[in-house]
């Protein structure tokens, strides 16, 4: 709605996991090369947490753009709340791709399953990477102790897979209580939220990757936004699209802080209680 008037060739704030749009923040990147070296170290797992809008499915498929013909297969598990046969038998599916029409399998023919494509993809000189997003909607102890054992399968006298487990921190207290679980990771990556100079950084870096030629949002406002999200990315996004919106409907040159504050007072004078 607003693009051409911005002078813009796609909207810049979508919030979805588009790879184009990644911004290496100092954070972001030291995640991305720690799940690097996990995987490509070939280790049994390793766990990526942040809170909310922070960036996590990003990085796991920047991860997965970043790694060589080698890691594979790459499964990407979404919604990973669901009891612990269920997500076994989906794991297989997904890795194997044999495409078995019956979601009432066992445990244990998952696990088989599981076990003779890691022995067989081992044989051709690759490696497995499983990723678990939303990992802390897991509350269900067997699920977690189904996943931990998953880590023992070593055809080759290492793991033939790598599994990362990605979630908002309230993940963390989780793992404490599964120690067993705990120590199996090789690295831990805790995303912190954008700095002010990074929250500028990525506004402008986003803007250019959407085609922006001159100035949008004012530099004196940089510090405002940063206070009004926290430095959070998908709330920065939220934040600059409806201030795009506004903007565009007032027919504003560019946009400062006092545009910044009136859209979340916006935002927020009309959020559920």
């Amino acid at each position: 709605m607003y693009e051409s008037y911005w002078r813009l060739t796609q909207k810049p704030f979508e919030n979805c996991a588009d790879e184009r749009f990644y911004f290496p923040g100092e954070s972001h990147q030291a995640a991305l090369l720690k799940l690097r070296y996990a995987v490509e170290n070939r280790r049994g797992a390793a766990l990526l947490t942040g809170v909310a809008g922070s960036g996590k499915t990003l990085i796991a498929r920047m991860l997965r753009s970043s790694l060589g013909d080698g890691f594979s297969p790459f499964v990407h598990v979404v919604f990973p709340q669901m009891p612990s046969d269920q997500l076994l038998w989906y794991m297989a599916e997904e890795l194997d791709g044999l495409g078995c029409t019956s979601e009432s399998s066992s445990v244990q023919q998952s696990v088989r399953r599981i076990e003779h494509f890691l022995a067989e993809n081992g044989k051709q000189g690759r490696h497995a990477v499983v990723v678990v997003d939303e990992a802390h909607l897991i509350d269900d102890a067997d699920t977690l102790e189904s996943l931990r054992l998953l880590m023992n399968f070593q055809p080759s006298g290492t793991p033939g897979m790598t599994l990362i487990l990605v979630g908002q921190t309230s993940l963390l207290p989780v793992l404490e209580r599964t120690p067993q679980l705990d120590e199996r990771f090789a690295v831990k990556c805790l995303i912190r939220t954008f700095t002010e100079q990074e929250t500028a950084d990525y506004v402008s870096h986003r803007l250019k990757t959407a085609g922006a030629v001159r100035t949008i949002f004012e530099l004196e406002a940089m510090p405002t936004l940063h206070a009004l999200t926290q430095g959070v990315a998908r709330r920065i996004n939220r934040l600059c699209d409806l201030a795009l919106l506004i903007g565009f409907a007032d027919q504003r040159d560019t946009i400062g802080a006092e545009q910044l504050e009136a859209v979340s007072n916006e935002l927020v004078a009309v959020a559920p209680e």
